[in-house]
């Protein structure tokens, strides 16, 4: 059996360490994939238990010299534990640097600024008392860093060294070193004893220790910064639901909510789990999950999900997800596999990181043995090879990637996408072309009645509605469901039925009154015996893709009704947008080459391949992918899940099927294509961030350690070891600095879009009327380019070529002479 799951382990301190550990666990058998991620401290395993059980993984990542947690640990523990961690790494640094500052301060005054001390604590006067508060005051600064030693020297005996080795060897050094000078000033004379008081080094190691932790202190405190996503995704949930139990209301702990129990939320409160209403309507409040800033109208039959807010209405309804299946637990599930995924890029820093500790360690010897040999006292040979073994830094190194795609998928979950990995984001990064499916995903897919004609005047376009729905009401095709939506809106009465019959690939037909109906497509009415011919805007209308309805009464033609799959507000803009990017657009489509040509001119698509099968779509994405092309595939039906699991990028609509959006890498929770722009500015936005920030981690050490063994020693510049930990300290903490930056990632659909799209409040619109009404008189200004009105939330934004003082002034004059309020948003 193929198991795949997620383990913390401790004991890591740095890109070595999870370096060694992913060696040790690909080497064993049965294992067929493992990933350790440095910033969440958490091991991604793909093994095979018929041939090793957890157990084994665990015992040989212990004998490696770390733990492996194999019972469940939710992330609120662990998120805890990290804060309880950065707790005692505070209080550690603080009590160090109470103790190392003074140190420092009493070793290098004397020496830099030739101050004098009194005589009982003199250098020079009293070398025994001047060594032994030097002691005394390193002491504390030890015990508080006593782990760099025990990990340190763990990991030198497992042969593995870390980070916490090269700490351990430089202090060590300097420790040892001191110690032994401080038995020669002990056991010599007192003017003896003042020649080797220039030679202790407690400052240098204490200091050190003090910079380290400082370094250690700010790491985590950003590390958990960057785990800021799954936090407030967890905080998001509530922690008790109120449910009818015998009767009677009882508030109980919401993991203990049973699958179809009938839950009860008041306004204000939040949501406990999944389910869909029985009683009562209201309006939620889902941006917690989609993004969408704006509340949902839901009412009986509509479904609910865990943490969103309840705004105004008592509602009851019935669990059909609770516990780890619930909406929000899944997005968590995402966020923490996608948090944990490695990119391709990382491979480079990896293999590095593999060798880099015990490079450095041979680099800081070697520079001890040359600068010795060529004439240089211990004392120098001796500072450059703390020097080099304290400034080299593999952390930067193993956090430049994993903080970068932490912070990006997670500023991608709170604006409703979804990213399932750092291969994913490395991907979407170079796409050059996108393919998108029509129906559901460009369209609404779900046909609505566009226009009424009426060839007989003695019928209105409300009469052939109310006779076409009566007619239709026995059909559950999804044409005549359009209309009976259309009779529903129009509040028109349904009439009497007799006779029924529905002809497939025909249309339907039935008596009203004494009246015989037909109601269907060109080649019924010939069945029928009457004459048709296209022309007008019958014709005008097949040819953009709708499908055209005709009505016959007593056989005679009365009216046409025609019915579309209507494409989606933000589909068009979102094509310009891509456009301007230099992506090419592809429709893949099942439905006939009229219709999908049709619907690929309203929103500028590039090409158009139409009817294929389901069966077939994933091999046209596969022709797509031999032009060398980084393809992606956006869909929402189950016929689209070969296509998006073939695609270098798989994008699902949020409202698609469980299968499509298990076949996606990227999942869009809102029903907007402009979220797929969001989604690839943000892949590139994370990309170009990992490569700041292995740019600076390769850097830094390609240079610091050449500097720290001294080869600018020819123009006087020789690194101190204390500074050479205080660029190591800071090297891990500007690398994760850098990757927070991406919490500043703006939702921009387009190039300059804060220029582009124009965003108002209207007050005093009260129907679609109104509605169509500021659509077609903005429509006439040369400069819009696209309006979309929510009657609702009362707004209007409009995307224009040019975002002048005038165009904006021009658009609040229109609105206003049509009666309406209008201000900017």
């Amino acid at each position: 059996m193929i198991v795949d799951k997620t383990y913390a382990i401790m004991g890591m301190t740095c890109a070595a360490c999870s370096s060694r550990v992913e060696k040790i666990v690909k080497k064993l058998k049965g294992v067929i994939k493992s990933s350790v991620n440095l910033a969440t401290e958490k091991l991604n395993i793909k093994f095979d238990s018929k041939i090793i059980t957890i157990e084994q993984v665990a015992a040989a990542i212990k004998k490696g010299g770390y733990q492996l947690i194999i019972g469940n640990v939710s992330n609120k523990q662990l998120i805890s534990k990290n804060i309880s961690n950065q707790k005692i790494l505070l209080i550690k640094m603080i009590i160090s640097a109470c103790f190392s500052l003074p140190l420092l301060l009493f070793s290098m005054l004397p020496m830099l600024f030739k101050v004098s001390f009194p005589s009982a604590i003199s250098p020079m006067d009293n070398p025994i008392n001047y060594a032994i508060i030097q002691l005394t005051l390193a002491i504390p600064s030890v015990i508080c860093g006593y782990l760099f030693y025990v990990n340190g020297v763990k990991a030198i005996i497992h042969r593995s060294p870390n980070m916490d080795s090269l700490i351990c060897i430089g202090t060590a050094a300097a420790f040892i070193y001191s110690f032994v000078m401080a038995i020669f000033i002990f056991t010599s004379e007192p003017m003896q004893g003042s020649e080797y008081v220039n030679k202790l080094y407690f400052e240098t190691g204490s200091t050190i220790i003090t910079l380290v932790l400082l370094g250690k202190f700010l790491e985590s405190k950003a590390k958990n910064k960057t785990n800021d996503a799954i936090k407030k995704l967890i905080d998001l949930s509530p922690k008790t639901a109120v449910v009818m139990r015998k009767n009677k209301e009882l508030t109980i702990n919401v993991d203990d909510v049973l699958v179809n129990e009938i839950v009860i939320v008041k306004p204000g409160e939040k949501i406990p789990v999944d389910g869909v209403i029985l009683k009562g309507s209201t309006t939620i409040d889902e941006s917690m999950l989609t993004g969408e800033s704006l509340p949902i109208d839901k009412k009986v039959g509509d479904a609910v999900f865990g943490a969103t807010i309840n705004k105004n209405g008592y509602i009851t309804f019935k669990a059909t997800k609770v516990g780890s299946g619930t909406t929000i637990s899944q997005i968590i599930k995402l966020v923490e596999h996608a948090q944990n995924s490695k990119a391709k890029i990382a491979k480079i820093a990896d293999r590095i990181c593999n060798y880099f500790v015990p490079i450095v360690i041979g680099v800081a010897l070697l520079a001890f043995i040359i600068w010795f040999i060529i004439g240089r006292d211990f004392d120098f040979s001796i500072s450059i090879f703390i020097a080099v073994v304290v400034i080299a830094c593999p952390c930067a190194l193993g956090l430049a990637t994993p903080t970068a795609i932490m912070v990006g998928t997670g500023v991608g979950a709170k604006n409703g996408i979804l990213i399932k990995g750092g291969d994913v984001l490395e991907n979407a990064c170079h796409v050059k072309t996108v393919v998108f499916d029509k129906t559901g995903t460009i369209t609404n897919g779900k046909p609505i009645v566009t226009n009424v004609i009426v060839f007989d005047k003695s019928y209105s376009k409300e009469k052939i509605i109310a006779i076409a729905a009566s007619v239709e009401k026995g059909s559950e095709h999804p044409l005549a469901l359009a209309i009976l939506d259309e009779a529903k809106k129009s509040k028109l009465a349904l009439l009497d039925v007799t006779n029924f019959k529905a002809i497939s690939g025909f249309g339907v037909c039935g008596t009203v009154g004494a009246k015989k109906v037909l109601i269907g497509n060109e080649k019924l009415l010939l069945k029928g015996g009457i004459s048709f011919a296209e022309k007008g805007e019958h014709l005008k209308l097949k040819n953009k893709g709708n499908t055209n309805m005709l009505i016959a009464v007593n056989n005679k033609l009365v009216g046409l009704i025609s019915v579309a799959d209507t494409v989606k507000e933000t589909s068009k803009l979102a094509i310009t947008y891509l456009k301007k990017m230099h992506i090419k657009t592809i429709m893949l489509t099942g439905d006939n080459v009229n219709t999908a040509t049709a619907i690929a001119k309203q929103v500028g698509i590039d090409q158009v391949i139409a009817g294929v099968l389901p069966t077939e779509k994933a091999a046209a994405i596969e022709k797509i992918q031999a032009l060398k092309n980084k393809v992606m595939m956006v869909g929402d039906g189950i016929n689209d899940a070969p296509a998006l699991a073939q695609a270098d990028v798989g994008i699902a609509i949020g409202s698609g099927s469980d299968i499509a959006i298990e076949s996606a890498d990227i999942i869009l929770m809102k029903n907007d294509l402009l979220d797929v722009i969001t989604a690839i500015k943000l892949s590139k936005h994370t990309i170009a961030n990992i490569k700041e920030n292995l740019g600076w981690a390769f850097g830094y050490n390609v240079l610091g350690i050449p500097v720290a063994a001294g080869v600018f020693f020819s123009l006087n510049f020789v690194l101190n070891p204390i500074i050479g930990a205080a660029i190591m300290s800071l090297s891990s903490v500007s690398v994760l600095g850098n990757a927070l930056r991406l919490k500043l990632f703006k939702v921009k659909k387009g190039e300059n879009d804060s220029k582009m799209l124009l965003n108002y409040k209207v007050e005093g619109m009260m129907c679609e009327h109104c509605v169509k009404s500021v659509e077609q008189a903005l429509n006439t200004v040369k400069q819009v380019k696209h309006i979309k009105v929510d009657l609702k939330a009362k707004s209007l934004v409009v995307d224009v070529a040019d975002n002048s003082k005038n165009i904006n002034k021009h658009i609040i004059q229109i609105v206003s002479t049509l009666g309406y309020n209008i201000r900017e948003a």
